[in-house]
């Protein structure tokens, strides 16, 4: 067997485990039953609702007065923004904010830490607040969110409901009508896809800072950020594993279109790079195997499938293989991501799906490798 027929025949193995692998999704993801506002609940528990922002003056305000102006009574909640380091208006939005709600508040990192140099920012600004919160209950966003009226009325009900100490729920991106939104609306809505199937099937493994709830005392129960706090990510999917492992069978996933967090996504080409390869940074950060097998298949599928892209160069025969399997993929995906975007009101957007697959191969292979052995730029850091 020459090298072209091992490339193909090694391609076409990894996509039939592949494939198996996301009908496996599909059939989870379809057995999941959205989450029912209950009639009649007496909000009870107090939430602390904490926003790390960094130069989020075009954004800060929407999101603030999103969560203020809940159906959640005002005495039951707060809103901590943590300043980290800004250098725009941000805070001054927050101060002008401060004057019409009593339940915000405005903590700047920069103050607290004194001139300290560290890997994960984002981390430090979310300790910190929760060591200034008044809430039985942490919930983390993000400062570019737009949120539902009935978002903590959702997270509320499910606490009643099934008793968990960690609560994760969705996140989608809102399209800007660009070629590099769809893209990241449609990589970002596989992955939520993905979160959620998982906790159909028994393995909770991922999750979003971006919507993110839990007990306090559990965050101070596992020691907080203790031993993942030099890693520059991981404030979400670090954390919940460590919970996880603490409280057996105590998390959960509130699945419900009303508790849908959307975010915007990055503007331009190197920033959504950056943001992936920020991700990236944590795979080797877990401790559960079955993540790491799982992401191990999904970079040599599409590095195997990339490498068939040149080497037609040589056999041209190799580019309608890799064309036949491409196809075989693609449509093995969207029978996943059909009922997905459906529960995200964004089907439209599978319409580029197939578009983009060679794009979509290209920086999975990227964002995996710089991931692991490079740096990147965030918010104005270079971080290793």
């Amino acid at each position: 067997m020459n090298w072209s027929s091992i490339l193909w025949v090694t391609a076409a193995v990894l996509l039939a485990f592949y494939s198996l692998l996301i009908i496996a999704y599909r059939k989870w993801f379809l057995a999941l039953k959205p989450f029912v506002l209950p009639a009649g609940v007496v909000p009870a528990t107090r939430f602390s609702i904490i926003i790390p922002a960094r130069d989020e003056q075009d954004f800060i305000g929407k999101c603030v007065e999103d969560i203020l102006t809940q159906e959640y009574p005002a005495g039951l909640f707060e809103v901590i923004v943590i300043d980290d380091h800004s250098t725009d208006a941000t805070p001054a939005i927050i101060r002008q904010l401060q004057q019409r709600y009593s339940n915000l508040q405005l903590v700047e990192l920069a103050k607290e830490m004194k001139g300290q140099q560290l890997n994960s920012y984002k981390k430090k600004a979310i300790e910190t607040a929760i060591g200034k919160c008044q809430g039985d209950w942490v919930i983390t966003t993000d400062a570019d969110c737009t949120i539902g009226s009935r978002w903590l009325l959702h997270i509320e009900a499910y606490i009643q409901q099934e008793k968990p100490v960690f609560i994760a729920a969705p996140v989608s991106f809102s399209d800007t009508g660009s070629f590099v939104s769809i893209f990241q609306c449609l990589d970002f809505m596989s992955m939520q896809g993905i979160t959620a199937a998982a906790v159909s099937a028994g393995f909770h493994s991922m999750c979003n800072g971006a919507n993110l709830a839990y007990s306090r005392n559990a965050f101070l129960e596992v020691g907080g950020f203790s031993g993942i706090d030099t890693i520059a990510s991981g404030d979400d999917m670090l954390l919940m594993h460590k919970i996880k492992k603490a409280f057996p069978g105590r998390t959960g996933y509130l699945f419900s279109q009303e508790a849908i967090v959307s975010t915007a996504p990055m503007p331009d080409w190197k920033g959504f790079i950056n943001q992936r390869i920020r991700w990236a940074s944590k795979a080797d950060k877990y401790q559960d195997k079955g993540i790491t097998a799982v992401l191990a298949l999904v970079y040599l599928v599409n590095l195997v499938m990339l490498l068939l892209i040149p080497a037609g160069f040589a056999d041209a025969g190799l580019w309608l293989i890799w064309l036949g399997l491409t196809v075989a993929k693609t449509l093995t995906e969207l029978s996943f991501m059909y009922p997905v975007a459906s529960f995200f009101r964004q089907r439209r957007l599978l319409y580029w799906f197939g578009i983009m697959q060679p794009v979509h191969m290209l920086y999975i292979v990227i964002a995996g490798w710089l991931g692991k052995f490079g740096k990147y730029q965030w918010k104005g850091r270079t971080v290793k």
